[in-house]
């Protein structure tokens, strides 16, 4: 399974961003779909995630502001975060898991003040 990343950048608290994951390969042993980030200093940790029958799990702190949505059919994850704040600045990653985890290469998103 091959993921490629669009989107991320700068943009001021309060804006939004929008990032959008293409699965290519193995797809059909995909079984969710996701996104994580990794801060400067902290571990990786669960942005959102989504399985194929549409089960969305979202980390507290994005909760009301990130919303996760997925295409079967292109195999695609897209993530729409509004109302960003500093502290959502990181590298996100794209994940997929089929029976063991595949990663994007990371997208940086720059949230300042």
């Amino acid at each position: 399974v091959q993921l490629v990343e669009s989107g991320g950048g700068l943009v001021q608290a309060g804006g939004s961003l929008r990032l959008s994951c293409a699965a290519s390969g193995s797809i059909f042993r995909i079984i969710v779909m996701g996104w994580y980030r990794q801060a400067p200093g902290k571990e990786r940790e669960l942005v959102a995630a989504i399985t194929s029958a549409g089960s969305i799990k979202y980390a507290d702190s994005v909760k009301g502001r990130f919303t996760i949505s997925r295409d079967n059919g292109n195999y695609t994850v897209a993530l729409r975060m509004n109302s960003l704040k500093p502290e959502d600045t990181a590298v996100y990653y794209c994940n997929a898991l089929a029976i063991v985890h595949y990663w994007g290469q990371g997208t940086q998103v720059t949230v300042s003040l």
